[in-house]
């Protein structure tokens, strides 16, 4: 991962204790998790030795930071003084991540590293109207921290990865079209109930920055993330900053326009976006019409013994036994995949493309499918060049992205004094949203 650089600049604290921060974290989520030296932190941030050592100081006050030997470095160090190394202390502050799906929603409290601590899952039905939701998931909110046993002044606040389109300065969705939200403020309502800073941003993008920080993005200087369940969405990170568009609609790839004469009709008033070529709904579809037309059939049986929540895994483990409607269905899923990260590769060229959701669940049917798609279609070998991974986070993705979203507003990269950090409630009450 890129070194977050600092400045010596006067009255640039609150961006010098984002360099400190990110670095630590960097750290923390290497391979061997060696605690940085101040001297090597000084080095990675390009700050002087004294900005470290007093912007350290009060990290190690705070609790954020603490100290401890650092064996590898005394290896070399055969006299003098041994050196202390600085580690992030991941449960010094909390936040809490919520994933609104299509007909599901997520809750978890989770701490600096990202790691989970405690979570709940609901279903709704997907025409509750969403007030409705958003009290659920308030009171949700507050059971999971009122059961976790964290000090509510240690949690930060709250980040929302949200279906569809949303503007993320006022907190607002727009637009869900598999929910049929329209203008819904979801900050404004979450923040009124459970009383923290609430930040919102849609669902994939959050994604991107969960496996940008905190994921196998880590590493990467481009990535995008692809999601595919209900509906299809990406995420774009450059050099660890989200790419949002213009109008906050940068991502929306599942309503790539692949079949513009003899496509289905999409939720979004088109005809033939991805979305109605590999979402979840056209899987089961295709996959209930292969059942009746063949009762006798490896997919009929396989289908007929499941409940709906687990009707795509049925699909997958029928293509898995060879049946061939099934192997059909799923390898066109891979075919139109790879066609639009193709034309995604010819525009954007990332150096990371992770699969998430379906993709990733059935990551061993679609992914050698959409490999060769890509490889075969994209422009001049560029899809040679790309690497083509499932999240790391499985259904955890969700949660972890906008957890990610609330640990990079409210800690990571915020731009408040770094008081917030010594006290998220005098940081709430400076910064109310």
């Amino acid at each position: 991962m890129k070194d977050f650089l600092g400045s010596n600049t006067v009255n640039v604290k609150a961006h010098n204790m984002q360099a400190i921060l990110l670095s630590l974290l960097t750290v923390a989520d290497s391979v061997d998790a060696q605690p940085l030296s101040r001297i090597q932190l000084a080095h990675k941030t390009n700050l002087s030795s004294t900005t470290i050592t007093n912007l350290v100081a009060e990290l190690i006050e705070q609790g954020i930071v603490s100290e401890d030997k650092n064996p590898r470095e005394d290896e070399f160090r055969p006299v003098g003084r041994p050196r202390t190394g600085l580690r992030l202390v991941p449960n010094a502050r909390y936040v809490v991540g919520v994933h609104i799906g299509v007909g599901l929603y997520r809750v978890a409290l989770m701490n600096l590293r990202a790691e989970m601590l405690r979570s709940k899952f609901v279903n709704f039905l997907i025409d509750a109207p969403p007030d409705k939701v958003l009290n659920d998931i308030s009171r949700d909110i507050l059971e999971v921290l009122d059961t976790s046993g964290v000090g509510r002044r240690l949690v930060l606040g709250v980040g929302v990865g949200a279906s569809g389109l949303v503007d993320t300065l006022s907190g607002v969705n727009i637009f869900a079209p598999n929910l049929d939200w329209h203008h819904i403020p979801i900050r404004d309502i979450l923040h009124s109930q459970v009383r923290l800073p609430v930040v919102v941003e849609n669902n994939v993008r959050a994604m991107s920055l969960g496996e940008a920080y905190f994921g196998s993005g880590r590493e990467a200087q481009s990535l995008a993330f692809v999601y595919g369940r209900t509906g299809v969405g990406a995420g774009f990170v450059v050099e660890h900053q989200l790419f949002r568009g213009s109008s906050t609609g940068a991502g929306e790839i599942g309503h790539m326009i692949l079949a513009p004469e003899n496509g289905e009709m999409c939720r979004c008033g088109n005809r033939g976006c991805l979305e109605t070529l590999v979402s979840e709904s056209v899987v089961l579809r295709q996959a209930r019409r292969s059942a009746q037309a063949n009762p006798e059939g490896i997919l009929a049986q396989l289908l007929s013994q499941t409940n709906a929540p687990s009707m795509v895994e049925s699909v997958f483990q029928a293509a898995r036994q060879g049946d061939p409607a099934a192997v059909e269905i799923v390898e066109s899923v891979g075919h139109y995949l790879g066609i639009a990260l193709a034309n995604l590769v010819n525009i954007f060229n990332p150096e990371l493309i992770l699969l998430g959701g379906m993709f990733a669940q059935g990551q061993d049917l679609i992914v050698p499918v959409t490999r060769q798609t890509l490889r075969r279609t994209a422009f001049a070998g560029l899809g040679e060049k790309v690497r083509l991974e499932t999240t790391r986070f499985g259904w955890r993705a969700g949660v972890t992205g906008a957890a990610a979203l609330a640990l990079l507003t409210f800690f990571y990269q915020q731009t408040s004094s770094i008081q917030a950090m010594a006290s998220p409630a005098a940081f709430h009450a400076q910064n109310p949203i």
